[in-house]
């Protein structure tokens, strides 16, 4: 799910850009470490995933699903958070300028569902966007933990990737009466 997601918000993103810039598949979905290392890469926006987290608000803590009068048990969805890096090595002003429209782009839509974008995935429920600002010594650490020089770059916070395998762990017929058998206690 998390290719699915990184690589439906990039064509999105391109298509954005196409409309506002004339510009052809200005991002690239590519790990931006690799892109520091290679001196020939092309010049674009790279979007890289550079961390994960799971968003236990989220989780459902029951593990039992009642499904068509049976009772199922199985471990609950796994939702996760992907930060997102948009990262340009472009001329720096052409970067800057790009940049800013992947700001405009996720202002104007921040929230994906297949209802509001049927390229969107079906399986995917909801991508929530929100911009995810860093200090200085953050910025710092991020760069200097991706190997390179600072480059203009944005980060933004993914929210929810849900991971569900569908794995039934057992299933049951559910519990209708409960009968007590022992001995009257006199006290």
């Amino acid at each position: 799910m998390i290719d699915v997601s990184l690589q439906f918000i990039r064509d999105e993103i391109n298509m954005y850009l196409r409309q506002k810039l004339n510009v052809i598949d200005g991002v690239k979905l590519d790990n931006i470490s690799k892109v520091l290392e290679d001196s020939g890469a092309e010049k674009k926006i790279y979007l890289s995933l550079i961390n994960l987290e799971e968003d236990r608000l989220s989780r459902n803590p029951d593990n039992f699903i009642k499904v068509d009068n049976k009772v199922v048990y199985k471990n609950p969805k796994l939702y996760l958070n992907v930060f997102c890096l948009f990262a340009t090595n472009q001329n720096y002003e052409e970067g800057l300028k790009q940049l800013s429209l992947i700001f405009k782009f996720f202002q104007q839509m921040n929230v994906f569902t297949p209802v509001n974008n049927p390229a969107l995935d079906p399986a995917i429920e909801k991508l929530v966007f929100e911009l995810y600002s860093l200090n200085f010594e953050q910025l710092n650490q991020i760069w200097g933990m991706l190997g390179g020089k600072y480059y203009p770059s944005v980060l933004y916070k993914m929210r929810v990737i849900s991971i569900d395998e569908m794995a039934v762990n057992a299933l049951g017929e559910p519990i209708k009466e409960i009968e007590i058998i022992g001995k009257d206690y006199t006290g």
